[in-house]
């Protein structure tokens, strides 16, 4: 976990920065509910309202969010498709992948129909278009 170097000193409050950064983190990084993030922190000493929690990532959220989203890894430069036949109650279904370079899934769809428009949806996807203007 990484403090935002946007984060203010935080004057004034009752909990150190780190205590804050580390309730906001876990909030967003694991899409807990700010009584989740209450236990977690009260298994690890520190006694603190759920209310709280949530002035914290009213406040600080923004910051964090941008934070994990940057440092998310982006999708491999190559990618793969895979498509299986798979059997469903006795009825055909195909499932699609898109897998980038590092083996990580990007997307599924499973569908009953193998035709040009059933690929058109997997591959219209707004997050494939870059990728696949990309591919040669």
């Amino acid at each position: 976990m990484t403090i935002p170097t946007s984060l203010p000193r935080l004057k004034g409050f009752r909990f150190p920065r780190e205590i804050i950064a580390y309730a906001v983190w876990a909030y967003h990084r694991f899409a807990l509910s700010t009584g989740d993030v209450e236990d977690l922190l009260a298994e690890r000493g520190v006694i603190v309202s759920r209310e709280a929690v949530r002035l914290w990532v009213n406040r600080f959220g923004s910051q964090f969010a941008a934070c994990i989203r940057r440092d998310r890894p982006r999708p491999h430069d190559k990618w793969h498709m895979d498509e299986v036949v798979v059997p469903i109650n006795g009825v055909k279904h195909w499932l699609w992948r898109a897998i980038d370079g590092n083996g990580d899934v990007l997307d599924i769809l499973i569908q009953p129909r193998r035709n040009a428009k059933a690929a058109k949806r997997f591959f219209g996807r707004d997050w494939l278009l870059p990728m696949a203007n990309r591919v040669s």
